[in-house]
């Protein structure tokens, strides 16, 4: 939070380390994972400007979080995943909110073709979300 604006200096060194710890599961409790979306939350609030750029990779990477978190059959607590989920949900939200309602419209083809109840829940709270 203290970065503000000033984070946009270090967006590009930060999307590769964000995008890195997206994608790799840290054990039961998650507390990278969980971390790394509540610093993303940050990071859209403050360089909301640049997010529409970022936007495939960004929602690309939360995306296949969320899939690997409902499919994941490890060690990894009911709570845990659900605060995973959540976390991803609401960055999806933000990107939404700065991208105009880009989210949403890209969420579409991918809550008609899944059948996952879970994945869908997440999509479906985006998309009312205004």
């Amino acid at each position: 939070g203290r970065l503000g604006i000033l984070v946009v200096r270090h967006l590009k060194r930060l999307e590769r380390v964000i995008l890195g710890y997206l994608e790799v599961c840290d054990g039961p409790e998650e507390e990278a994972r969980l971390g790394i979306l509540e610093t993303l939350q940050c990071i859209i609030e403050h360089a909301w400007p640049r997010m529409p750029c970022r936007l495939p990779v960004l929602l690309k990477a939360l995306l296949k979080m969320i899939w690997d978190v409902h499919t994941d059959q490890g060690s990894t607590p009911e709570l845990v995943k659900a605060a995973l989920l959540q976390g991803a949900t609401e960055c999806l939200i933000l990107l939404d909110r700065c991208s105009e309602g880009q989210v949403k419209v890209l969420l579409e083809v991918v809550y008609s073709s899944c059948e996952e109840n879970r994945v869908r829940e997440c999509i479906r709270k985006v998309q009312e979300n205004t």
